[in-house]
């Protein structure tokens, strides 16, 4: 199988609004800049993540660009702007986000973060007192802020068979080339990939994709670790995109898979990976599916 790379984005500050590219670096430890600060909650030590809405859903209310160690730029919910450079970044985000933070490009010894578990925060909403599981960061990057790999991707097809299963009316497709509210069918965003892959196909195809490399534009090279499981996020408002549960009660229907052989099936859409070769890729290159 042979596809386009349709879009590309990093996430410069783990769990806030990124930015989408049309050209960057990818090395051992994903797209250059990507998910290369967080913040630390002070008092738990753990990382904060939207995957707990309750406490954290504001962070998707933040938008990061740049990336470290040169200064990243925040914008905040009411348009002003701070680097992450600024000697009160971690005050000011603290006032924002209403918990005292530290913004750091270290993760911690051990780094763990809160995820909700996603069928309550559906069952009860987002300001509820749901149970909550701790998380380890990096299993397959040690060391860094990454839920478990260095790369997320998401296919059209997969976004065109979830826009498919909702009546919602911004599951409309608008555009293969346009902003945040394109991918063929349903907003790629929601899920947070590196890339978006155009692929001619139908369903869950990067299913299919596990154990499997892929090669994009002329030197990077992907392997596919596992499907991706999903929390809450999808289903948050980010930025403004408003709240749509059916971001992950359409993939709880539609792909309930095991994502590694250990774990019960769950809610899926897209697939983790990790590089086996380095190299700079653009919108608009090759994929090629070994």
């Amino acid at each position: 199988m042979t596809g386009r790379l349709a879009q590309l984005w990093r996430y410069p500050v783990k769990s806030m609004l990124g930015e989408r590219l049309t050209a960057a670096e990818v090395t051992a430890t994903g797209v250059a800049g990507d998910r290369g600060l967080a913040l630390v909650h002070r008092e738990t030590g753990r990382v904060a993540s939207a995957k707990h809405p309750r406490r954290w859903r504001g962070l998707l209310t933040l938008r990061a660009s740049g990336a470290a160690p040169g200064p990243v730029r925040i914008i905040l919910p009411d348009g002003r702007t701070v680097s992450s450079g600024d000697a009160d970044v971690d005050e000011l985000l603290s006032r924002v986000l209403g918990a005292p933070v530290t913004l750091t490009g270290t993760p911690p010894d051990g780094a763990v973060l809160d995820r909700a578990r996603p069928e309550a925060v559906l069952d009860a909403g987002v300001t509820a007192d749901v149970p909550v599981d701790l998380s380890p960061l990096g299993t397959a990057a040690p060391g860094t802020f990454f839920d478990f790999a260095p790369i997320h991707l998401v296919t059209t097809a997969t976004l065109r068979r979830l826009a498919a299963e909702t009546a919602d009316p911004r599951g409309g497709a608008t555009g293969r080339d346009g902003g945040e509210g394109s991918g063929d069918g349903f907003e790629p965003v929601r899920y947070r990939p590196n890339l978006v892959i155009d692929v001619p196909a139908d369903g869950f195809v990067e299913n299919e994709w596990v154990g499997r490399e892929l090669r994009i534009g002329d030197a990077l090279v992907l392997r596919v670790l596992a499907a991706t499981p999903r929390c809450a996020v999808p289903t948050l408002a980010h930025g403004e995109l408003p709240r749509q549960v059916a971001a992950l009660r359409a993939p709880a229907r539609l792909n309930r898979v095991a994502p590694l052989p250990q774990l019960d099936p769950q809610p899926c859409v897209g697939a983790y990976a990790l590089v086996v070769r380095a190299g700079r890729v653009a919108q608009g290159a090759l994929v090629e599916v070994g």
